[in-house]
């Protein structure tokens, strides 16, 4: 007869610790293994079915039955009690390592990062012994991050070694056409010729009592344009052209897009923009129609919807049309001067990057490319539009980008790691398909935790490029605007043909504060890791030099920034 001491505890996912054989004396007659331990004397912990290596497996080893003798001695209790002890210790063990930062002995990385939960960055609250501590943290973790660089630095490789500019080809008219048939029946060839603004009349059929913004899907989507929309209804039908019994609108679509890009600025421009008397914009900041809305789009991750139709897009611009049909009405030619100068812009800073959409609407693809752009339907109604860029370096905006758009546990330690996870989805796509198909890959887009793709700014001019005169475009930099307010407004006024503004008007517009800077709680986390930044410079330098390369403008290089 011989006594079986094995113990095998198994760690349920609710906690509960199931006890899987007998602990005591379990008598098995002849020589007969242990059922439940299969022979082997050990305590086995398991997590979500999964046996774990490290700190998981307590083996007692046998020599033979003269061993245990001086066990035996014991009362039952008591050898219960020390196995018992010896259990709950190594469960509380367990049970701290599982809760750790990140859970990093359930979750496999392809690259060995450090984890520690700690904020890089030192708040302001923080007392000298806190800091001190934060700081030996702060350098434990980048010294992991650098041990992981030549690994990220041959994905980066790999993915520069296939980089290759090429140029798109462009969609015929009447493919455009086929693609947006009612799109391309409101808006005519031509245009008003004494308006800056591409602006024209068309019957309005309601009567007086009918609401000219019942179906508009802006209202019906957004509680918060309800408001807007109801100042437009009261001013509606004072401003309706009559003639030969019919009531006439002017439609009007933008003369200038702000296209570009997120976190460069674009708010600020367009608020100290929308100051001069002589702009008007829509009546929502942001449409995001050309790239989003007239897909029915609202938020990718919701799904389609349906497709906001080219007439509620018009509406948004029923403000500024009102004022210049009043121009076009005036008796006077003061009056009409007046109002003739008014020019109407669009500000949704996805439209120069923004074509996610297209994989669901467009089967004629060649290899993985998008067959039909934004720009090819702008261009299509407006070939003299003119565009503003506003752009920023790129390691900088990707970082201000995280901050502002993710929801919860932001650091610069989450930062490098979903930064090295979408530069390898990024190299994945590279090694089977081109530099554009995986720019405009919608799938990898939504894969990528952080919006890598949008900081390429090279692949989207050129391709904006190809159907857009170069003289049409203004590109500006954050980092020039933000040093000097005056100098980059008066680029602006001379590229859109503005008038000149009085010292109060261009005091106000020029010495107010930035909009849409950092939040408090944002800055408090502090800058990414160096390491982390020295990625992203590797990763973009390609890509910055392409793009100094066209403007002609080593500043867009980004060397110092």
């Amino acid at each position: 007869m011989r006594h079986c001491v094995n113990c095998c505890i198994q760690l349920l996912p609710d906690g509960v610790h199931k006890q899987q054989a007998d602990c005591g004396e379990g008598p098995h007659h002849g020589h007969q293994a242990c059922p439940t331990c299969k022979g082997e004397n050990k305590i086995l912990f398991r997590v979500d079915s999964k046996q774990m290596n490290l700190l998981a497996v307590l083996e007692v080893r046998t020599e033979g039955n003269e061993n245990w003798g001086g066990f035996l001695r014991f009362k039952k209790g008591k050898r219960c009690s020390l196995v018992f002890g010896l259990i709950i210790m190594t469960l509380v063990m367990a049970s701290y390592i599982l809760s750790g930062a990140h859970q990093e002995l359930l979750i496999s990385s392809p690259f060995h990062y450090g984890g520690f939960p700690s904020n890089p960055s030192l708040m302001d609250s923080e007392n000298p012994s806190d800091t001190k501590e934060h700081h030996h943290q702060s350098s434990v973790n980048n010294i992991s991050y650098v041990k992981d660089y030549p690994s990220i630095k041959l994905i980066i490789n790999s993915i520069t070694a296939r980089i290759e500019f090429t140029t798109r080809q462009l969609p015929d008219l009447e493919d455009l056409k086929k693609q947006e048939l009612h799109m391309f029946s409101v808006i005519p060839n031509k245009f008003l010729p004494n308006s800056k603004s591409p602006c024209w009349y068309e019957e309005f059929s309601g009567r007086n009592t009918t609401d000219p913004y019942l179906t508009n899907s802006y209202v019906l989507y957004s509680k918060r344009f309800r408001s807007t929309f109801d100042a437009l209804r009261k001013a509606f039908w004072g401003h309706l052209a009559h003639a030969h019994g019919k009531h006439f609108r002017l439609r009007c679509l933008p003369h200038f897009y702000i296209i570009g890009q997120p976190k460069c600025g674009t708010t600020d421009l367009y608020d100290r923009l929308r100051l001069h008397p002589e702009v008007k914009f829509s009546a929502i900041k942001e449409p995001h129609w050309w790239t989003r809305k007239r897909f029915g789009i609202v938020r990718l991750r919701d799904g389609l919807r349906d497709r906001y139709p080219v007439e509620d897009y018009l509406d948004l611009f029923d403000l500024a049309a009102h004022q210049i049909h009043q121009g076009l009405q005036a008796s006077s030619a003061k009056e009409q001067s007046k109002m003739n100068t008014i020019i109407i812009g669009e500000a949704s800073a996805s439209t120069m990057w923004d074509n996610n959409a297209w994989m669901f609407f467009y089967d004629n693809s060649t290899d993985g490319e998008p067959p039909f752009l934004t720009q090819d339907f702008i261009h299509a109604f407006q070939p003299n539009a003119k565009l503003i860029v506003m752009l920023r370096d790129p390691v900088e905006r990707l970082y201000s980008d995280y901050l502002y758009f993710a929801s919860s546990n932001k650091s610069a330690d989450d930062f490098h790691e979903k930064v090295t996870e979408a530069l390898q989805l990024f190299e994945n796509c590279m090694l089977d398909y081109s530099l554009r198909a995986c720019v405009y890959n919608n799938t990898l887009n939504n894969a990528m935790p952080v919006r890598l793709q949008v900081g390429l700014y090279a692949v989207y001019l050129l391709d904006w490029l190809s159907v857009f005169d170069k003289q049409q475009f203004l590109i500006l930099r954050l980092e020039d605007h933000a040093s000097n307010v005056k100098y980059t407004m008066h680029k602006v006024f001379q590229f859109l043909n503005l008038g000149p503004l009085s010292e109060k008007q261009e005091a106000l517009m020029t010495k107010s504060p930035a909009s849409n800077a950092r939040r408090p709680e944002d800055r408090n986390l502090g800058p990414m890791w160096p390491i982390t930044q020295q990625i992203l410079r590797d990763f973009y330098r390609p890509f910055n030099a392409r793009l100094a390369q066209v403007l002609a403008d080593e500043a867009f290089a980004w060397k110092t920034t």
